[in-house]
């Protein structure tokens, strides 16, 4: 299997192709850095992503609280991840920071606010 894919590692943002040789190996060309091929290898093997979202939080100056995962989950879990989520109610005072959800899906990461909000 052969994929171009833009990386995000670093600001340069190198066009690589990544290449499955018939050894289950990868052969990873256009990246500029070393970090490249790692991420690249990644990508194709286990893609994961920060998840940012809000969730409703009470006694505060504003309806939604800004979270994330503190690391990221596999991309095939997002759905999920985000069912369980949009059940979560918070309330004030929260800081950045604060864990408001703990073991995401059993994955052993936790959601925390990415925003301080004060009790209204």
């Amino acid at each position: 299997m052969k994929k171009n894919m833009t990386c995000i590692v670093c600001p340069v943002g190198c066009q690589m192709t990544v290449e499955e040789k018939n050894d289950g190996t990868y052969d990873v060309t256009g990246n500029t850095c070393k970090r490249g091929p790692k991420y690249a290898v990644a990508e194709m093997t286990n893609p994961t992503r920060v998840v940012p979202t809000t969730v409703v939080i009470k006694n505060a100056m504003l309806p939604r609280l800004p979270v994330k995962t503190a690391q990221p989950i596999p991309k095939g879990q997002i759905f999920d991840a985000m069912a369980v989520i949009n059940q979560v109610v918070v309330q004030a005072p929260v800081k950045t920071g604060d864990v408001v959800l703990k073991n995401l899906l059993g994955l052993g990461i936790d959601v925390v606010a990415t925003r301080t909000m004060n009790k209204f």
